[in-house]
């Protein structure tokens, strides 16, 4: 399996006028994703399938991509490691899925993929990191594939 966690592109601050997950992105935040949306069409596995959190700023990302995906409740605002990782079926699901999600919850999930433990680790608006599961020697193994900054993409 490969899981790949991308988190939404810059978007709007919050004002308090609106609810967090109706922020939208910004103009660069647009910039951003399409960026990203065109280095992953160069490598996402024919097999794949994108979850996406339903806050508004991370379907934003999603268009961009110009890919079917489907709104996972269990990725919104607030979501747990857990939450991410039952949603993505890691890592026994086949084939590849692209999660589209939030801080700190991803830099966590990184955290414990690659260090046994939950972390706060940062991962930049737009960035994604590239996860694979693989069997050796009869034992399960996380290897990091990619990490992307949009500015690099």
């Amino acid at each position: 399996m490969e899981l790949i966690l991308w988190r939404h592109a810059e978007a709007e601050e919050g004002d308090g006028t609106l609810p967090d997950s109706k922020r939208r992105l910004t103009a660069r935040g647009d910039k951003q994703a399409k960026k990203v949306a065109r280095w992953l069409h160069q490598h996402l596995p024919r097999k794949r399938i994108v979850l996406v959190s339903p806050a508004e700023r991370t379907q934003q990302t999603a268009h961009a991509l110009e890919l079917p995906y489907e709104i996972e409740p269990r990725l919104g605002i607030g979501a747990s490691v857990t939450d991410v990782l039952k949603a993505a079926g890691w890592p026994d699901r086949s084939g590849a899925v692209l999660v589209i999600g939030h801080q700190p919850t991803l830099g966590r999930v990184a955290a414990l993929l690659l260090g046994g433990e939950e972390a706060d680790w940062p991962v930049k608006k737009g960035g994604l990191w590239w996860f694979a599961s693989r069997a050796r020697d009869g034992e399960r193994q996380t290897v990091l594939r990619a990490v992307l900054n949009p500015d690099f993409a």
